[in-house]
């Protein structure tokens, strides 16, 4: 997609053209000024912000705690602010809102985070992984009826609507006899408050986010061993404009850092009682 500065750039020169302007006048009129435009690390320096979209219901990146934004994504997103001298200002948003904001020019890049797929891949430039998204199953604590991911067969299960969560389970769902019903939510809280009261047996949902909920409410919910996805990672999104590619260099430098000093291990420590191995970059994705 053309950029909206350089479109109207053109369409500026094309009429002054039409004028009998000079055309090395018009050149020079129409890409005047753009280099910045061009440039969003630039922009986000200038400015002194970066705004980023997210949803908080995505406990233990995203989500809210005594009425105040918690979880890794704002530690993460912290020492990224920090590297690059400014200060960052998330967004919240419902998550299939988030991305067409993305592409509308709403924020500068989005935390999530979203799982690295090959149909994302081709449409948005993700960062270096921050962390395992591999699929498993959420059941109530204490319900032998699910023992492993195939005892959903025939029953009622949920994720969240617009997910790369979602998908890999209505992929594993038709592998079963009878296939599962799924249900979708807006976000995942509405799926483990059904949960917990009765009305769906299981939640499909990445990894981390799970076993974090597990670990928080240990006699409400469990996880069930081993997961069912194909392996997979979490990365933060930026689009793959040309005038992106700055700021999302500098966020992978910094996160990539992080992971070679030890700092995101001991985030994931903190948020998921363990450390996880990712790649510094994803160049083909598994799912």
């Amino acid at each position: 997609m053309q950029h909206p500065a350089r479109r109207y750039a053109v369409i500026r020169a094309v009429r002054l053209a039409a004028l009998g302007v000079a055309t090395s006048l018009v050149a020079s009129m129409a890409f005047a000024g753009l280099g910045h435009a061009e440039d969003l690390l630039a922009k986000v320096k200038a400015k002194g912000e970066l705004t980023v979209g997210t949803e908080l219901q995505f406990a233990p990146f995203d989500f809210i705690e005594d009425g105040k934004q918690a979880g890794m994504n704002k530690e993460i997103f912290a020492e990224i602010g920090k590297d690059l001298g400014v200060k960052v200002t998330f967004l919240d948003l419902p998550w299939p809102s988030v991305l067409p904001g993305l592409e509308a020019g709403k924020f500068d890049m989005v935390a999530g985070p979203a799982t690295i797929t090959k149909a994302r891949m081709e449409r948005y430039r993700f960062t270096s992984p921050i962390a395992d998204a591999t699929v498993a199953i959420l059941k109530k604590k204490g319900d032998g009826s699910i023992t492993k991911p195939q005892d959903i067969a025939g029953k009622k299960v949920g994720s969240g609507k617009a997910t790369a969560q979602l998908a890999q389970l209505q992929e594993f769902a038709k592998t079963l006899s009878p296939e599962p019903t799924i249900q979708e939510y807006i976000d995942f809280s509405q799926s483990y408050a059904d949960l917990g009261a009765g009305r769906i047996v299981a939640v499909a949902n990445s990894l981390p986010n799970i076993a974090f909920l597990a670990k928080q409410k240990p006699d409400v919910f469990e996880v069930v061993e081993p997961p069912f996805g194909k392996p997979v990672y979490f990365g933060f999104i930026g689009t793959k404009a040309e005038d992106a590619k700055s700021l999302m260099d500098a966020v992978d430098k910094v996160i990539i850092a992080m992971k070679h000093d030890g700092r995101l291990a001991a985030l994931q420590k903190k948020w998921f009682g363990t450390a996880m191995s990712t790649p510094d970059y994803v160049t083909e994705a598994s799912f």
